[in-house]
């Protein structure tokens, strides 16, 4: 400051409109770098066939708040307030069409997910000007077709390259070899032929290329040297040509019509393409390691068949964890086999892991019957839930009436209750959930609530510690994030009171946690922040579901709604815990005798909260229960 006061007033004044221009030149980056992020996710969506509406429910272009695309389901941002887009998730949305080309307005992407769809076509020739800065890019488990493009070989940045599971043909550039950053590469399962690159920088096991007859190389299939006899041969050969060209024409024909044929055949058996099935298919003699004895000497042939090949017609939910599939086996018993999203942990580790969760047992928690491990594959085998969940009970995809009155309502919210303070204060080991939502609360055929994916937070990736990560869902669902989290990065209990509380408000209103369709038209908060609204301005009692007022239920509602509210408080020290919120929902529910006497025992410890942040942290840093 001194030395710029020192300064004579004309260099102050030149100085001072260089700072001035270099602010408007950032500023106007910055305006331009929104605008054209809006433009790649535009392209994107519209580009891009969306049957199960992933895109359609949630990139609402019309909301024009601060970082309004980085509340996109699949959309990580550099900032959660800033719209420069920092990674695309778009994996197993089923969705169809060609390489989106408008991702190249997405000008600051680092990582592109793309896998498990059913995108086809090529992969554009001059990929390297569409992902410039890529670091991750996943196209695998698609149906891409065509060469591998050279221009791949320019993306300098490239650390992470999937492109397993397609049906792409022709040689791998050799060039892609001296990519010094590459960590991770896979082409295995396509048409692939000639020899493969040599990486410096990271060891591809035979793995990365299995399935590809045509390639060599590797460790496993190195490249036969031509000998002198085969020179001769050739020599030999040449002066043959002419006669057996037409041969080779004809049988080149013939070739490309059985194959279409194959392939045509591939596709009725397997229409929806889901290759991770196929690869374990021919397993031989995997075995279901089972927790109860109810259902025995269980393979990984007869899931295979119970759930049609893990046909997508069999899929009944999906979710950060993974995707839950239903399964009836032969003597008409039906279950749920949930496949796990990729998981770094080594087969030892997750056989600890299941070992532990198997031995979780409580009465509104979803029984873990068994796993499987086969190849890379983590299958769980939970007992069949057959109302499905509460989401898609209280929010109808027909649009249809809600089905469930207030006493069943409250029923379900004493239930799920009971079950998270049981994994926060009584089982042994505790358990935070870290991804509660109405879809994680499933309903048996009484409707009696059982929780799902307790525990399987660390069964996932290692959570990428960047800001936006928070905000974007990787702790849970959109519209259930305890706001917390972006400050913090560390689960605790008391974010999953709020992502809970969040629950019991979709309960007592009807309201999805981020599309309110009560709300008005210029309204483009989330489910709780339209609830805070209200609150405000002393309307809490305009939120309540309409078609529950009236019946003689009224007080109950608004004492359930002022509970929903103490949850998503702002700040996580004014939130009642889990145990205390149990409380107070069997209060409300006393006449109904939901509960039985030696429900939830009271915390041995006063500090008992405090303690597990601390333990909860200490499991985050060694990994260990």
């Amino acid at each position: 400051m001194g030395s710029f006061m020192n300064m004579a007033p004309g260099s102050r004044g030149l100085t001072v409109a260089i700072a001035i221009m270099l602010c408007l030149l950032w500023c106007s980056s910055l305006s331009y770098a929104t605008e054209s992020d809006l433009y790649c996710l535009k392209g994107i969506k519209n580009s891009l066939d969306d049957p199960y509406r992933y895109l359609n429910s949630s990139w609402d272009f019309n909301n024009k708040t601060e970082g309004f695309i980085c509340r996109f389901t699949g959309i990580e941002c550099w900032h959660p307030d800033e719209n420069r887009v920092l990674n695309i998730k778009l994996a197993d949305m089923g969705l169809k069409g060609q390489f989106p080309r408008a991702i190249k307005n997405c000008t600051s992407l680092t990582g592109l997910d793309l896998s498990s769809n059913d995108l086809y076509g090529s992969i554009p020739s001059d990929i390297n000007d569409i992902i410039k800065f890529m670091t991750t890019l996943d196209l695998s488990s698609n149906n891409f077709s065509g060469p591998i493009p050279l221009g791949l070989s320019n993306c300098s940045y490239l650390n992470v390259l999937k492109l397993d599971n397609n049906q792409l043909s022709g040689t791998i550039p050799l060039e892609l070899g001296l990519l010094n950053r590459m960590k991770t590469f896979s082409v295995s399962n396509n048409l692939l032929t000639g020899p493969v690159p040599q990486f410096a920088s990271v060891n591809v096991t035979a793995d990365s290329y299995a399935n590809n007859p045509g390639l060599c190389g590797y460790a496993s299939n190195p490249c036969q040297a031509p000998s002198k006899k085969m020179h001769a041969g050739i020599i030999a050969g040449a002066a043959m040509g002419a006669v057996t060209i037409s041969a080779l024409v004809v049988g080149l024909g013939l070739s490309f019509y059985y194959r279409n044929v194959s392939v045509k055949r591939k596709k009725e058996e397997d229409p929806e393409g889901n290759k991770w099935a196929r690869s374990i298919k021919g397993t031989k003699g995997i075995k279901v390691s089972m927790f109860e004895k109810s259902i025995s000497k269980m393979r990984l042939s007869d899931l295979m068949k119970a759930t049609n090949n893990f046909s997508k017609d069999n899929i009944i939910g999906s979710g950060r964890t993974g995707t839950m599939y239903k399964a009836v086996l032969e003597d008409g018993t039906s279950l749920m086999v949930k496949r796990l999203q990729d998981s770094q942990h080594s087969e030892k580790e997750f056989m600890s892991e299941m070992a532990t969760l198997g031995s979780v047992k409580h009465r509104n928690l979803v029984p873990l019957l068994g796993f499987c491990v086969a190849k890379k594959e983590r299958l769980l085998v939970y007992r069949n839930m057959p109302n499905g969940n509460l989401h898609d009970q209280l929010h109808p995809m027909d649009g249809g009436d809600k089905t469930l009155e207030w006493p069943l309502r409250l029923k379900i919210g004493i239930g799920a209750a009971r079950a998270f303070a049981w994994l926060h204060h009584n089982c042994n080991p505790r358990i935070l959930h870290r991804n509660i939502s109405s879809k994680c609360i499933l309903l048996d055929a009484d409707f009696e609530p059982k929780i799902s994916d307790f525990g399987l937070a660390r069964l996932m990736n290692p959570i990428d510690t960047h800001l936006s990560t928070f905000v974007n869902g990787e702790f849970g669902d959109l519209g259930y994030v305890a706001p917390e989290y972006t400050r913090t990065l560390v689960a605790t209990p008391k974010g999953d009171v709020y992502s809970f509380g969040t629950v019991l408000l979709e309960l007592v209103t009807g309201e999805r946690p981020i599309h309110v369709a009560k709300a008005p038209e210029d309204f483009k908060g989330n489910l709780v922040e339209w609830i805070t609204q209200l609150s405000s301005n002393n309307k809490l009692h305009d939120a309540i579901d309409e078609s529950l007022v009236g019946k003689g239920f009224d007080s109950e509602l608004f004492q359930f709604l002022k509970v929903a509210c103490t949850c998503v408080l702002p700040e996580p020290k004014e939130r009642p815990t889990m145990f205390e919120l149990f409380q107070f929902l069997r209060a409300i529910g006393e006449r109904y005798n939901f509960t039985v006497d030696d429900d939830i025992g009271a915390p041995s410890d006063t500090g008992g909260e405090d303690n597990m942040d601390e333990l909860i942290v200490a499991r985050e840093g060694d990994e260990k229960y």
